[in-house]
């Protein structure tokens, strides 16, 4: 069962990691053209969010807790504070070394969303828990034209939205 567990997660991983590099392109677009509203208001102290708002994709932080894209695609992102009701957690994130953009770079750094860095977060290890997890990656666009160099790790519960902090859920 685990075994099965563990080729679904690098299967859905892999997915994730090839619709991210298919699609935040578009972000990067959208990011120049003025899609997104550009950050959210935060607090000064915490750096968390205070007020429900549509951001950039590239202003996405860890800690943000946000909507899920109702297309799919990841452009832009809304945004909420964690104590709302919410779909999604950026909750690690892995900055990649400098040098020429590797997609089989970008998808080993993307294997640590399902490696110690989810146990820590979480509680107990990725083959034991019922949440799921996606990568939000860099694409040879972002990765050339906006030094895009960070993976984010999204983490969310199959059983719909949750309110706070997954951190400790050990589920």
């Amino acid at each position: 069962m685990m075994k099965l567990r563990t080729r679904r997660a690098l299967a859905l991983a892999g997915s994730a990691v090839a619709l991210s590099v298919a699609l935040t392109g578009c972000s990067a677009l959208n990011g120049i053209l003025g899609g997104g509203s550009g950050d959210a208001d935060r607090d000064e102290d915490t750096g968390q969010v205070t007020e429900s708002s549509n951001i950039d994709i590239f202003a996405l932080k860890l800690g943000d807790c946000k909507m899920a894209s109702a297309t799919g695609l990841i452009e832009d992102a809304d945004v909420v504070p964690c104590d709302q009701p919410h779909d999604e957690e950026v909750y690690y994130e892995i900055t990649m070394d400098d040098g020429e953009f590797s997609e089989e770079n970008v998808d080993a750094a993307s294997q640590e969303c399902i490696g110690d860095a989810y146990t820590s977060f979480v509680g107990i290890a990725f083959n034991d828990s019922v949440l799921e997890v996606y990568p939000i990656t860099p694409t040879q666009q972002t990765w050339d034209e906006l030094n895009d160099r960070i993976v984010q790790c999204v983490i969310s519960d199959p059983a719909g939205q949750t309110t706070g902090s997954l951190k400790g859920a050990a589920r």
